[in-house]
């Protein structure tokens, strides 16, 4: 009874009005929710890069008009332009990510408990189980989930500093529940709530229902004739029974914990490619 007190008090305070809603299955729209530091594995925040190499905080960038043209390589043959500020560029990526490298926990992605198969494409992954005559995937995308965690300290009247700030993934992920016997699979479309992500030891959700719809197995994208409920239409027991039907196939909170650590942990990683190819481009080594 508590928790479903709890719960229809978190959901009644997630489901905010909202002026648009998803139209692909794989990549959610995205609906930011600023979440405080989580007990997930997470990296400092350490990305200069968006700082410009230090001078972020004026906003000066010395000699940024003023870079000299050099010579291309004979040995480059890319036809590029070959400048000062190139070089200088190329050398603060060889160190950003020599930096990113420590930051690095291990070379191997952390792996989700309860039976769940990972598969990667890029910055989208699907994590698969089966459970009876079920399957059951999660699908969700890195890009444009990161979200710096500030630690409230107004009483006083202090924040942590740049070096110190977390760095956490918080994906929308999209349920897909498909059984032998339906026609039409049940999509839960889900993200993490505000707030909530590293309180342990309470009863809240951490994350929340933001639409639920059937759509044809297999595809891609939504179908705009299916009947979709958002949030705001579902009411306290519609909602509440929802959350126990996820929870009931290994999405509950423990399950989000892991997801917000596997997906720093992708995140990073694709941060740190990107970097390797922006040098490559760059320098065109």
């Amino acid at each position: 009874m508590l928790k479903s007190v709890v719960r229809a008090a978190a959901a009644a305070a997630f489901r905010l009005p909202t002026a648009t809603t998803s139209t692909a299955r794989a990549l959610p729209l995205r609906c930011p929710t600023l979440c405080s530091p989580s007990s997930a594995t997470a990296r400092p925040f350490t990305r200069s890069l968006w700082m410009m190499n230090g001078s972020g905080a004026s906003g000066y960038r010395p000699k940024l008009f003023t870079s000299k043209v050099l010579n291309p390589s004979a040995s480059c043959g890319c036809g590029g332009l070959h400048t000062e500020g190139d070089k200088a560029f190329g050398q603060f990526l060889f160190d950003e990510i020599k930096e990113e490298k420590k930051l690095k926990k291990s070379e191997t992605l952390p792996k989700m408990s309860g039976g769940w198969q990972l598969t990667l494409d890029g910055t989208e992954a699907q994590l698969i189980k089966h459970a009876a005559a079920e399957k059951i995937t999660v699908t969700f995308n890195v890009n444009n989930s990161i979200l710096p965690n500030f630690a409230e300290e107004e009483h006083q009247g202090q924040q942590k500093s740049e070096e110190e700030v977390e760095i956490l993934s918080t994906p929308n992920f999209v349920v897909e529940v498909t059984k032998q016997a339906a026609k039409h699979s049940l999509v839960i479309d889900c993200q993490f709530l505000q707030d909530e992500v590293g309180h342990e030891g309470e009863e809240s959700d951490i994350f929340g229902i933001c639409e639920v719809s059937f759509q044809p197995e297999g595809e891609e994208d939504w179908k705009e004739t299916s009947y979709t409920l958002t949030k705001d239409s579902l009411n306290d027991d519609l909602y509440d029974h929802m959350m126990d039907f996820l929870a009931d196939r290994g999405v509950d909170n423990t399950f989000a914990d892991e997801l917000i650590e596997l997906s720093t942990a992708i995140e990073h990683q694709e941060y740190i490619k990107f970097l390797e190819d922006l040098k490559t481009f760059v320098k065109c080594d």
